[in-house]
Order: C-alpha cells, then sequence, then structure tokens
C-alpha cells in the first residue's frame, strides 16, 4: 500500500488530528474496528502508517452481526486477508442481533450495536489495547447531530460524535477514539482510491427506510446545496460548545 500523499492537506489534518485527540502512547495497544466498508478500510491504513510513528501495537476486530448471511461470511473473509497481509493481529465475532432484539425487546440497531460493543471490549481484552478506534467521519458527525435534532435533544445532543470518549458503562479501561472525525466522506473515499484499496459494500446503508440513511442521502445534501460547509460549521460549533457545558 502505498503512503496517503494524494492531498498534503488532508494527511496533514489527519495526522494532526489524530495527535490532538487520540492522547497515544508509546506500547499503547489500539483495537481497529473493521467492517470491511471504505471508511474503516481507510481507518486500518491509517492506524497501520501511524503506528510505526507512534510505536503502539494494532489489532483488529470485525463483528458479523448474523443478519446478512454470506455477504457477512464474505466481509468477515475479506477483511481477515487485508490483516494477514498486513501482519495484523485479527479476531472475527460472530453474534446474533436478530435474537437478541426479539429477547430484549429492542431494535435490531440497538441490539446490534449492545453486541458490537461487547465483543469489541472483549476482543480489546484479548490483544491487551486500552483504546479501541472506529472509522466515524465528519458526515456521521453532521448527521448525528441532525438526527438528534429531528428526534428532540437535550444540549448534550448537539455535540454530535466526541473524538474520543470512554467506551461506557461495564467497558472499563477502554476508551474509544474516532482518527477521522476530521475528514469527510468524500475524503475517505478519494483517500481509498488514491491508495487502491479494495472494500466491501453494504447494501443495508442505502436503504431510506432508515432514519440516518434519509438524513445522509437527502437532507443533507439538500442543506449543503445552500451551505457547502455545513459539516465542518457544525463540528466547530459542537466543539465550542463542548468546552461550555462538558462533555
Amino acid at each position: 500500500m502505498k503512503r496517503a500523499g494524494f492531498c498534503a492537506g488532508v494527511w496533514a489534518r489527519l495526522v494532526s488530528f489524530f495527535g490532538r485527540t487520540a492522547k497515544i502512547r508509546r506500547g499503547d495497544g489500539v483495537l481497529a474496528a473493521v467492517s470491511g466498508g471504505p471508511d474503516s478500510v481507510c481507518l486500518l491504513h491509517f492506524l497501520s502508517r501511524m503506528s510505526a510513528r507512534y510505536g503502539f501495537r494494532l489489532a483488529v476486530c470485525h463483528v458479523n452481526h448474523g443478519i446478512r448471511g454470506k455477504k457477512a461470511d464474505a466481509d468477515a473473509k475479506f477483511v481477515g486477508q487485508l490483516c494477514l497481509a498486513e501482519k495484523i493481529p485479527y479476531v472475527c465475532a460472530v453474534v446474533d442481533a436478530k435474537a437478541a432484539a426479539k429477547k430484549q425487546g429492542l431494535s435490531l440497531e440497538h441490539a446490534a450495536r449492545n453486541l458490537r460493543y461487547r465483543a469489541l471490549y472483549k476482543a480489546a481484552k484479548k490483544f491487551r489495547c486500552s483504546k479501541i478506534a472506529f472509522g466515524h467521519h465528519l458526515d456521521d458527525h453532521a448527521e448525528t447531530i441532525l438526527l438528534n435534532l429531528l428526534r428532540g435533544t437535550n444540549p448534550k445532543g448537539l455535540l454530535g460524535i466526541p473524538a474520543r470518549r470512554p467506551l461506557g458503562a461495564g467497558f472499563e479501561g477502554v476508551e474509544l477514539i474516532r482518527p477521522l472525525l476530521c475528514v469527510t466522506r468524500g475524503e475517505i473515499m478519494e483517500y481509498v482510491r488514491h491508495n487502491n484499496l479494495s472494500y466491501r459494500t453494504d447494501e443495508t446503508n442505502e436503504s431510506e427506510e432508515y432514519t440516518r440513511n434519509w438524513v445522509r442521502k437527502t437532507l443533507l445534501p439538500l442543506i449543503e446545496k445552500k451551505q457547502p460547509q455545513f459539516r465542518a460549521h457544525l463540528l466547530e460549533f459542537s466543539s465550542k460548545l463542548s468546552a461550555l457545558i462538558g462533555d
């Protein structure tokens, strides 16, 4: 894989953001949550380059939610092959989100998230990692704020997605970090194309049956026709709000 030299500004922004927010120390372990999609493939490529610079150990966990059948199996195989090529320790966790949703009376999305966090925490402990990296980006941040506004929220709902936070109750000793939060989905796709990175596609991300997908595919583009810098403005706004109310 080539180093991401496609755009000095974007690469410099990623490196600077990582240095400011990840709080990595030499010898730390970082677990990358890799689905096989372009965002997580970009994340894995970037972290593999940063691991040499910062001296941290890198491992990968892929979670198969038991929802997409053979396509999900192919995703897991793809991620395993990526890690084998890069000589990165890897584990695949298989869970049953549909059964959990039915048993616990939760939405499929909520049940899948709970199972995913448990699986990632278990993998982090297995590989002695104190941080789990997710591939969320600037578009995800904007979508989250808009979703919270649509559903009704308190001021903390306007903070969007934090770059770093504790994983949560019951997951002590592990932090969640988001190294790609400073770049857009379009910039990630350019990164992937420039570095000739293969990735998998999840068709459920295209269905506007899910409100988040409608926000991504319809609402956000409409807003950006009037204000192209809307996503960057939201990131700046949530950062200033966090300083006022605490995150």
